[in-house]
């Protein structure tokens, strides 16, 4: 109960911050809203600041709130699907930027966690470069062989574990409670965001995970001679620091050194696309923050990724699935893309393909009447992902992911060249993923891979009717003699069952009665 009492105050503290900062006015008062929901948004409405500006109100609300929500806000601006597209763009202008924490204290946290001092794994440990809601950087050297070598060393906030354990408690609170209560939450799939958030956090909170990825990423693109990820030195990695190879190289951010650097900013575009749908079709692991921040151009020309803190991963249907859709829509071959859907197991069976593949006719068509510099691929996968919801296709994270990178990827590009045709730059790529994997040479892959998986079955297959024998056995058992629970465990059962709902049911009006409470101080 005091738990409960606990998660509904710091909710509530964040729904005051929420309103006052404005973001229900993004709402459409004649918009059909259950009563309950309408009083609330005019009481709402009634404590916003009169001196707030336009713009992402809810991304001001959510920095307000900590880093907890700031993470939220960034894992909701990858779903348009489930807040809409103007709340996506409105979370897209979050800043993962907070004051840095103490040189002391980061030196404590190295020392600890690499389990030497300071002076032996480091010849110099300089002040923080970048901070952000889970960690910061600090440039640093090591030396070897009588050589210093610049590293970058991010190290985790202290207790920001504890921070973000409490906050997600009282946030998985509130999406249990929304979805006991409501419909719309279900559909909106609330545990399921806190559940990706969680899973999110605890990845970033473990920086041996981002190096593991990023180590996979560099053995995946050793042979790219545009594309480079700085080396992971292990010796002095663990759960909360990670020491990287230090990037000598221009901000993509920075536009004004890029020009005077004499950096072919159309190609940079070019090279941002082309990579990005390289590592996402060939490799299935793909950097999905590859804002201007986290990328570089080092000396080489090379484009260079930094804070692989999130990744994306596809599986070969997935990849098969992008390829074919945008290689269809680029041939104006609809037939082909509706029936990839199918064979995918994306639109359910009953539906028509024809009827489909008439839908995304009328997404395709208006685009071959367009400069190729006004059609935005991004756009198109948010408009079929649109389409495709009317026959029934349930949302796949993983391709959210994908489209929601893309927009970032093509964004950025686009800002090197206005006029850049992604199709024409998207094209060499596609095409030759599906030549090496769906051609004679894939196919004949295809066909070896799936010997070796049947040889696989037949090897088992012994141990399996052993099992199922045993199985039929205990089904005939159980049958025969019927399932016997001991007095004691029916009695254990109704003690908890009946401690539970009592326990539900006064949690239940504890959060009732506070939340009136609230509502009467706010009015």
């Amino acid at each position: 109960m005091i738990s409960a009492i606990s998660h509904v105050l710091r909710l509530g503290r964040a729904a005051f911050i929420v309103a006052r900062e404005g973001t229900f006015a993004i709402v459409d008062p004649e918009e059909p809203l259950p009563p309950p929901l309408k009083a609330l948004l005019r009481l709402a409405r009634l404590i916003e600041r009169r001196d707030q500006t336009a713009g992402p109100r809810l991304a001001r609300a959510l920095t307000r709130l900590g880093p907890t929500y700031v993470k939220l806000g960034q894992v909701l601006a990858t779903r348009p699907d489930v807040v809409g597209v103007a709340m996506a763009r409105d979370l897209e202008q979050l800043q993962d930027r907070l004051p840095a924490f103490s040189q002391a204290e980061a030196e404590a946290t190295v020392a600890a966690s690499l389990e030497r001092p300071l002076a032996q794994a480091f010849a110099s440990f300089g002040p923080a470069v970048a901070a952000a809601s889970i960690a910061q950087v600090h440039r640093a050297e090591v030396e070897r062989d009588g050589v210093r070598r610049p590293v970058a060393v991010k190290v985790l906030r202290p207790n920001v574990a504890a921070r973000f354990r409490r906050d997600l408690g009282s946030l998985m609170f509130a999406a249990r409670t929304a979805e006991a209560w409501s419909s719309e939450a279900r559909r909106l799939r609330s545990i399921e965001i806190v559940e990706t958030l969680s899973r999110s956090v605890a990845m970033e909170m473990d920086l041996r995970l981002e190096a593991a990825a990023l180590s996979e990423m560099a053995e995946n693109t050793r042979d790219d001679p545009d594309f480079a990820v700085p080396a992971v030195d292990w010796d002095r990695t663990s759960h909360h620091v990670l020491t990287l190879e230090w990037v000598e190289g221009i901000a993509l951010s920075d536009r004004a050194g890029l020009e005077a650097a004499g950096v072919d900013l159309p190609g940079l575009g070019r090279k941002v696309i082309q990579s990005f749908l390289r590592h996402a079709l060939r490799d299935g692991l793909f950097h999905a923050d590859m804002h201007p921040g986290n990328l570089f151009v080092d000396p080489q020309g090379r484009l260079v990724a930094v804070d692989f803190g999130i990744m994306g991963r596809l599986g070969m249907k997935e990849r098969r699935f992008l390829a074919e859709i945008l290689l269809g829509f680029i041939t104006r071959d609809y037939r082909r893309v509706a029936e990839v859907h199918f064979e995918a197991g994306y639109v359910p069976a009953h539906h028509s393909i024809e009827n489909f593949a008439q839908a995304i006719r009328a997404i395709g068509e208006p685009i071959h009447n367009r400069r190729a510099d006004e059609i935005s691929m991004a756009r198109l996968l948010t408009l079929l992902l649109e389409v495709t919801g009317l026959f029934d296709m349930r949302t796949r994270p993983e391709l959210i992911l994908l489209q929601k990178t893309m927009v970032v990827v093509e964004g950025v590009a686009r800002s090197f060249d206005p006029r850049l045709d992604i199709w024409k730059t998207a094209d060499p790529v596609v095409r030759a993923w599906i030549e090496r994997n769906l051609g004679p040479v894939g196919r004949v892959e295809g066909a070896v891979s799936g010997v070796g998986q049947l040889a696989k079955l037949l090897a088992t297959a012994p141990a399996i009717a052993a099992r199922a024998s045993s199985l039929l056995e205990q089904l005939d058992a159980a049958t025969r003699d019927g399932l016997v629970l001991a007095p004691e465990t029916v009695a254990a059962i109704g003690r908890a069952e009946g401690h539970g709902n009592r326990w539900q049911t006064r949690a239940l009006w504890v959060i009732a009665l506070t939340f009136l409470g609230i509502l009467w101080k706010l009015s």
